[in-house]
């Protein structure tokens, strides 16, 4: 075993006391998708009824900044401070219906447009007094922080994740595989056809560090399609221009999670017709709300049990880096845990799709 994992395998068992009464779970309550996904994952993770904060805003995926602090951020304090959960709480699980986006003026690295979950996970700062820049990314401070168990003390951060997917019933699917993930199946990465582009150079630091004989690694132009027994996926998605095709057709494990190099592939969860596909920027018909690129919300449609997604252009370095993500899920840290430790920035456009609590445990035994 390398030293690298041996690392990882030691923080991961330091946090594996952290359980149901370390998750708040947000439900819009005007949203009878939030309620059902919400009453689903309380029931069967078993969550403490003070553990689900109740709020009302609008139906709609993107709110304005002064929406987002009195309809989203205020409500989720006070439900903090009135439970005394503060310290206690580790994770969110935002619901399919909470808005999605908080819009802003601003373009490139200043822009004040952010994710709602990735905006959350400043409220435990904001919680202790502590004030934040609007503009552009902020530092996350577990990012890279493999040999570190998650905690208040050392990261003032909420782990913030969402229950979501295109329909209620697609969601609480995502839920039933979680609760039965396992350490098994292949860690599948497909380079595109640019020798030395730095994300690149990321999918092939991931092969080195998780166990040879899990990893499928394809430096071929062509696009992987058609896999099997798939735990975690990482590619350029859209941005692979030998890509036309929606869906990969791989056969994914439970528990498995993915990423893309994509700009826009959390920018909804509206579900796109069957006859719609992806294509090039310059093909307006391709467009579906606001982007033709691949959706993060496909990969849960086939059967993936996390994601990671952008609701807008995060530019390559702010994407979840697969060499930190993949070899943490391994080693048994948390959903949330892994794509946090892998991915730069905060209060930007970054979404993660998953219980947060989602784990493999050890690796098992291939079965013959």
């Amino acid at each position: 075993m390398s030293r690298l994992l041996a690392t990882l395998l030691l923080a991961a068992a330091v946090t594996h006391a952290q359980g149901p009464a370390h998750v708040l779970v947000v439900v819009y309550d005007w949203s009878s998708a939030s309620r059902a996904i919400g009453d689903y994952y309380v029931a069967q993770r078993r969550i403490p009824p003070a553990n689900v904060c109740h709020i009302a805003t609008g139906d709609r995926e993107t709110i304005d900044r002064a929406t987002y602090l009195r309809e989203i951020e205020a409500p989720i304090a006070q439900c903090l401070r009135g439970r005394k959960l503060t310290e206690q709480v580790l994770y969110f699980a935002t619901t399919l219906g909470v808005p999605l986006r908080v819009s802003g003026p601003g373009t490139g690295m200043t822009s004040e447009t952010a994710a709602v979950d990735s905006e959350l996970t400043l409220l435990y700062g904001k919680l202790q007094g502590r004030a934040y820049p609007t503009a552009g990314p902020l530092e996350n401070p577990f990012y890279r922080r493999r040999e570190n168990p998650f905690e208040h003390r050392s990261f003032p951060i909420y782990l913030v994740t969402r229950l979501a997917a295109y329909t209620v019933e697609e969601a609480k699917a995502l839920i039933d595989r979680s609760l039965r993930a396992e350490n098994r199946g292949h860690f599948v990465l497909d380079m595109r056809d640019a020798e030395e582009d730095e994300g690149n150079s990321w999918l092939r630091t991931a092969a080195l560090l998780l166990p040879k004989e899990r990893v499928v690694l394809d430096e071929s132009p062509a696009v992987l399609t058609h896999q099997k027994d798939v735990i975690a996926f990482a590619s350029w998605g859209s941005n692979d221009k030998k890509r036309t095709q929606r869906f990969l057709n791989f056969s994914w494990r439970p528990g498995a999670i993915m990423i893309e190099y994509v700009s826009t592939n959390g920018r909804t969860f509206r579900q796109p017709p069957d006859s719609w596909t992806i294509g090039p920027w310059s093909d307006r018909g391709r467009y579906w709300y606001g982007a033709p690129q691949s959706l993060s919300a496909d990969y849960l449609h086939e059967g993936a049990s996390g994601a990671a997604g952008h609701i807008d252009e995060p530019f390559l370095y702010f994407c979840p880096r697969p060499d930190f993500v993949f070899p943490a899920y391994f080693a048994g840290r948390t959903l949330a845990e892994s794509y946090y430790l892998g991915m730069p920035a905060l209060s930007w456009m970054n979404i993660v799709i998953g219980d947060p609590l989602t784990r493999l445990g050890k690796a098992q035994p291939r079965r013959p």
